[in-house]
């Protein structure tokens, strides 16, 4: 798994972020790369960037190893995101590509709980299986 944070400061802002701010609230600082969007051409093919405030909107990306977008969420400004939320679908998306559609991982799923067995017996009849699981634990 490879983590970068993308955003159209400059690395100097960044660095300014990471040494003032974040390093206060994790310990060592940022631990990943943050890159430089000047101009927001990265940020305009995902499509979080806002060119009329010149700014990226919060988003995340989850992205396979063959280049794939598997997850998305942009948020923004005032709205903060889950890391917690975003590392549990990294294991679930790892878990689903690792078992090669053996597994399918429904809302509330986390390491450590049962899967569901994707099939035609599955369809219309999740929540007879997950309900009596684990839902909402």
């Amino acid at each position: 798994m490879e983590v970068l944070s993308v955003s159209v400061d400059s690395v100097f802002v960044h660095k300014m972020w990471d040494d003032h701010e974040l390093s206060k609230m994790v310990k060592g600082g940022v631990p990943f790369p943050m890159v430089s969007d000047g101009g927001g051409k990265v940020g305009s093919v995902y499509g979080c960037y806002a060119p009329e405030a010149g700014v990226e909107n919060r988003g995340r990306y989850l992205i396979d190893p063959d280049g794939v977008v598997q997850g998305y969420e942009v948020l923004t400004p005032p709205v903060g995101r889950n890391v917690s939320e975003t590392f549990r679908q990294i294991q679930a998306f790892q878990l689903v590509r690792k078992g090669k559609g053996k597994h399918a991982t429904p809302s509330g799923w986390f390491p450590g709980k049962d899967t569901l067995k994707p099939g035609p017996d599955l369809v219309g009849n999740v929540w007879k299986v997950w309900k009596t699981k684990q839902a909402f634990e």
